[in-house]
């Protein structure tokens, strides 16, 4: 595995989207409440998407552990260290076999273990990289951002910009 100085990260700032429950609206970049593919329930993460249909494709695979209701809220980011999942030389140098970053993992989870989506966090945390760029598995093309950190020191920035109207949604 070839992990450390020479990990394969690059800056992703921009605009992006994630789907609240209203009720939690003033904790919209807390992080995750619950597990998911790349956090245990007790290591707060920022799952973004790069677009608002990207926001869809990511609730297709978290329609039964989701408030019906939900708003679209829209943040800025500027984030460095991210390793991009897309490129598979960067998989290769960052010692990440893709089959683990996408293997199923709410079963393993429901039945109390730990998904290989899990491990694959813990290498890229301990090789300093903040995040990840994630290709959805639904939507082919789309894209979703991944902050293991963020506004604390040395850590990718984000901050929320709006919610997203819901006219012609």
């Amino acid at each position: 595995m070839n992990m450390g100085k020479d990990l394969p990260v690059g800056t992703v700032d921009g605009t992006f989207y994630r789907a609240i429950d209203p009720k939690y609206k003033g904790f919209a970049i807390a992080g995750s409440r619950s597990p998911g593919r790349y956090s245990r329930k007790d290591e707060p993460t920022l799952y973004l998407s790069s677009s608002i249909e990207g926001v869809g494709a990511a609730m297709i695979a978290h329609k039964d552990a989701r408030s019906a209701a939900f708003e679209i809220i829209e943040i800025e980011v500027q984030a460095p260290g991210i390793v991009d999942f897309r490129n598979p030389d960067a998989l290769d140098r960052a010692g990440i076999d893709v089959s683990d970053a996408i293997a199923p993992w709410q079963d393993v989870v429901a039945s109390g273990g730990t998904p290989s989506s899990w491990l694959v966090r813990d290498r890229l945390l301990a090789a300093g990289a903040n995040g990840l760029i994630d290709p959805s598995r639904k939507r082919p093309g789309l894209w979703h951002l991944v902050l293991f950190r963020w506004n604390e020191a040395n850590a990718p920035t984000v901050r929320v910009v709006r919610n997203v109207p819901t006219e012609g949604r």
